[in-house]
């Protein structure tokens, strides 16, 4: 019996120069792609990389796998076609948030309302980096670009929201730079369905420090990441969330020397859509940044339909393709077509 080699990162790393800006957040979120890669025992000729169009989108030339780069907004259209000319491939769809919310916002929706099983990792910088900083669907009220010199008053799509209001099964929330991204990915890959991972991505050129209230390191703070069955606790610990049950809304309580109980924190369970609306809600300056697995609650996905459909029209049919092609109304010209 052969033995499996381990893979490393490295060997899901290409000979391609990678080319983003210097200090680009996407370099961060791809090379935890490719340490998680090994991790999760994929087979890299049976993983493919899909994407759209922006500086995202350069990645399937970064790792050494199968890969797409296809057209503005298309790629959950391509990759639906992947996974269902093939459902054994690991499919992952790498796109931003001007690439899957503006012009493949049509896309993005049904491929998760189908529940697609692939992941679908969305960079956020809330700007247009590729086409030099124009204001993007993320982009906040009063954002000063060349397309909004006076700033946006545009209300900004929320991806996660975007997500769950398309029934998204499973729904995330990452850093670029943080150590646990990779541990929200494997989250994702476990997930069987449509898994969308929202990664906060800096763009120091267009965009520089935006998410810096949450992810600076003197805002670690204002992080709250979810773990399953463990109590929504942040600030080391200081404060938690708790439920007001008659509002009907989260509040964030102090909790006195560690007794999270006595302070009605609740405990995270990613089952409950209800409690993942609020916490995707949360406004960020009297709330924490709510991230991790917000939502994982599986069901049946849409490629195992189709194939169980198919089987179901086949059984007990013979495959003879002629008789196919024969089958139908057919027809003979029986008259010279006239000159005109």
């Amino acid at each position: 019996m052969t033995e499996m080699v381990k893979l490393t990162p490295k060997d899901f790393a290409t000979d391609q120069e990678v080319r983003w800006c210097p200090g680009c957040g996407d370099y961060a979120v791809l090379k935890a792609v490719q340490r998680t890669m090994p991790d999760l025992g994929v087979d890299p000729a049976r993983t493919v990389f899909v994407s759209g169009i922006g500086c995202s989108s350069r990645f399937p030339y970064y790792m050494e796998t199968y890969g797409f780069h296809t057209i503005h907004g298309r790629a959950p259209a391509i990759a639906t076609g992947v996974k269902l000319a093939n459902p054994d491939l690991d499919v992952w769809i790498i796109t931003g948030d001007g690439d899957a919310l503006s012009i493949g916002g049509n896309h993005t929706m049904h491929l998760i309302r189908r529940n697609l099983d692939c992941q679908i990792l969305l960079f956020n910088n809330e700007i247009y980096g590729l086409t030099k900083g124009q204001y993007s669907p993320t982009s906040r009220v009063g954002t000063r670009s060349p397309s909004t010199p006076f700033g946006s008053v545009d209300r900004p799509v929320r991806p996660c929201a975007f997500a769950l209001g398309s029934s998204a099964r499973f729904v995330a929330r990452a850093i670029d730079v943080h150590k646990n991204l990779p541990d929200v990915l494997k989250a994702a890959h476990a997930h069987k369905g449509a898994a969308f991972v929202e990664i906060f991505q800096n763009c120091i050129v267009y965009n520089d420090d935006v998410f810096a209230p949450f992810t600076a390191k003197e805002n670690a703070g204002k992080q709250l990441w979810l773990k399953a069955g463990e109590p929504m606790l942040f600030d080391n610990g200081a404060k938690g969330i708790a439920l007001d049950r008659e509002a009907l809304n989260l509040t964030v309580v102090d909790v006195v020397e560690g007794d999270w109980q006595a302070a009605d924190v609740i405990v995270h369970d990613p089952a409950n859509k209800a409690v993942a609306h609020m916490l995707i809600d949360m406004p960020i300056g009297s709330f924490p940044m709510a991230l991790g697995v917000i939502y994982d609650d599986p069901r049946p996905t849409f490629e195992s339909a189709v194939r169980e459909q198919n089987a179901a029209a086949a059984k007990g049919k013979p495959a003879d393709l002629q008789a196919l092609v024969a089958k139908g109304q057919t027809w003979q010209v029986g008259k010279e077509p006239r000159e005109i």
